[in-house]
Formats: C-alpha cells, sequence, structure tokens
C-alpha cells in the first residue's frame, strides 16, 4: 500500500519534505517513523489524515501522515 509522509520544521533537516512510501499491510505509523529515523519521543504533533493521529495507529493505503516536532517562538 502506499502512505504519502509530509515532514515539519526540523524534522526535514536531512530529508525530503515528502515521502511516498509502499507500506505493508498492517503497518502502523511508528513503523514509518523508525524508516524515516525519527524518536516517536521527538514528535510534538501527529496528523492521519489532517486529524490527530497516534503512533500506534495502522495506516491504510492513500493515507497521509504529518509529522511536526515541538513548535516554538512568539
Amino acid at each position: 500500500m502506499k502512505v504519502e509522509v509530509r515532514l515539519f520544521a526540523t524534522f526535514r533537516e536531512g530529508r525530503e519534505k515528502k515521502y511516498f512510501l509502499d507500506m505493508p499491510e498492517g503497518s502502523r505509523i511508528l513503523d514509518i517513523l523508525h524508516m524515516l529515523k525519527i524518536d516517536a519521543d521527538e514528535v510534538s504533533i501527529l496528523l492521519l489524515n489532517g486529524r490527530d493521529g497516534d503512533a500506534m495507529r495502522t495506516i491504510n493505503d492513500s493515507d497521509v501522515v504529518a509529522v511536526f516536532p515541538p513548535v516554538g517562538g512568539g
């Protein structure tokens, strides 16, 4: 199955902005994070198809996962 992954802010450093990954059935968002060498503890916001997601959620074909680190500023 194909999944789109969008990375934001510091997660783009040394990586692409967007990935189109072939993932096996039954994969979880956590599997994507491991593949991209992103520690789940470093993720502040995780969206699955535009809604709040959890790293343990199972992904489906054509899903879009967005990953944000903590963001500061003011």
